[in-house]
């Protein structure tokens, strides 16, 4: 049993000196995370959160008033342009209609009658013509004759009054022409009014047939078959048939927040996703960019608004989507996710490695480490991020390196100076990437770098 308790005993104080040295010589080292500088595409993604909504849309309204006779489609349905949609009570147009175009068909007979009586009177002209020339015959010779004493006076006086009877029945046939052709001409007129009437009387009849101004979606029925409808100010109560939305071109309205919206732009790319089809991804662009805040509370715009406007405020944006889908409903809750700029083949550090630092701050011990500076600095922090590098003696060592950034994707962000592909950089942890000193010892964290290889793999 003593035995036992001395090999423990040693075992214990064993383990105890390993403790102390490896206490002592991790002693004045900072465990980090480290990365290698690589080359990567990069894309900075602007989000916003909507609505799918049609580019365009009507509402249908009521042009005439009266019962709904029937509705030919209900809410969702697809319709083409021209389709019948819904009919209102039209007797009495219909009537109308009916009887106004009886009208024109009596005044067409009317014509027809009055072109034949026209053409009676012309024949009555020619005949009288032809009888006036055949007087005028007779009256030149009875002139000759009487001259030269052979014929009688009371013959003479005969053909005179023929010959003047003759050219007042042509004067008589002539005005009977004008007549016929007048009456004709009154006829036509009449039936020119007929014939507008009937269009006027037709435009009625059709306001009573609502059909489909283009190919779309109904999307909103707010009246029934049975009720009233009366002609009134768009979308009033009993004034509106039904919606219909154009989904020929299909838009994702989202709203950005106020900081991402400068850099959105029209015709930029974007990924609509939404909520109703999970596993599917619609490619689209920038069409719209608002001008207007929006307070994110209630969505009115800050112009409008007459309460505080120190609340987060957004944008609206509107991205058509390039290859709708059947499948998409207006109002169905989407997010856009807009690509405001891509770059390939760049140096990339991840985006935790930055840290505001003043190297002025920085001040090596004899020994290894840092003290801080003998004399106060005034602080004038600048960005970049710490370097391991190997001292002379082989340990590892921050040095703060003054980093120029550009575009910034999910995780990383782009060098543009400062930094070259290969070498190591400090990523955390973000407690002591914040009050880490250049020239301090490090010594890499083994467990984030298993733990992150295993996550990975």
């Amino acid at each position: 049993m003593k035995k036992i308790l001395l090999i423990a005993l040693v075992v214990l104080v064993a383990a105890g000196l390993v403790a102390f040295m490896v206490i002592k010589q991790q002693s004045g080292y900072t465990k980090v995370y480290t990365a290698t500088l690589t080359r990567e595409d990069l894309s900075t993604i602007v989000s916003g959160t909507g609505q799918i909504k049609p580019k365009s849309y009507v509402n249908v309204g009521a042009t005439s008033f009266g019962r709904i006779t029937r509705f030919f489609v209900k809410e969702g349905d697809r319709v083409k342009k021209g389709e019948t949609l819904a009919t209102i009570d039209n007797v009495q147009q219909e009537s109308t209609v009916n009887a106004q175009q009886a009208t024109i068909d009596v005044a067409k007979t009317d014509i027809a009658s009055y072109i034949a009586a026209e053409k009676t009177a012309q024949a009555n002209v020619e005949h009288a013509q032809a009888d006036l020339e055949q007087k005028k015959l007779d009256w030149d010779r009875a002139q000759a004759l009487y001259k030269d004493g052979i014929m009688a006076k009371q013959d003479y006086d005969a053909k005179k009054a023929a010959y003047d009877l003759a050219v007042a029945s042509l004067a008589q046939a002539v005005a009977g022409l004008n007549q016929a052709k007048a009456q004709t001409d009154s006829a036509r007129g009449h039936l020119q009014t007929a014939v507008a009437n009937l269009r006027a009387d037709q435009d009625s009849l059709s306001k009573t047939i609502a059909t489909a101004p283009f190919d779309g979606i109904v999307t909103n029925e707010p009246v029934r078959e049975g009720e009233t409808v009366v002609v009134g100010i768009q979308n009033s109560e009993g004034s509106t048939l039904m919606t219909l939305a154009d989904m020929s071109i299909i838009t994702a309205e989202v709203k950005v927040d106020e900081t991402d919206i400068i850099n959105v732009q029209l015709g930029q790319p974007a990924e609509v996703t939404v909520d109703a089809l999970p596993n599917k991804v619609f490619k689209g662009h920038v069409t719209l960019v608002g001008d207007q805040a929006l307070l994110r509370s209630t969505g009115v715009a800050t112009s409008q608004s007459t309460t505080g406007t120190e609340e987060a405020k957004d944008f609206k944006v509107v991205v058509t989507l390039d290859n709708p889908s059947d499948e998409l409903r207006p109002g169905l809750s989407c997010t856009a996710k807009i690509t405001t700029a891509h770059k390939t083949n760049v140096l990339a550090l991840p985006i935790q490695a930055l840290t505001m630092h003043d190297p002025a701050t920085d001040v090596a011990k004899p020994g290894g480490g840092v003290q801080a500076a003998s004399a106060p600095v005034k602080s004038n922090p600048v960005q970049g991020v710490f370097v391991v590098q190997k001292d002379p003696h082989g340990r590892l060592r921050a040095r703060f390196v003054p980093v120029t950034t550009g575009i910034t994707g999910a995780t990383d962000i782009e060098v543009l100076s400062g930094l070259n592909q290969g070498e190591e950089i400090v990523t955390g942890p973000y407690k002591t990437l914040r009050d880490l000193k250049g020239g301090a010892l490090l010594k890499r964290d083994k467990s984030a770098l298993a733990l992150s290889t295993g996550s990975s793999s």
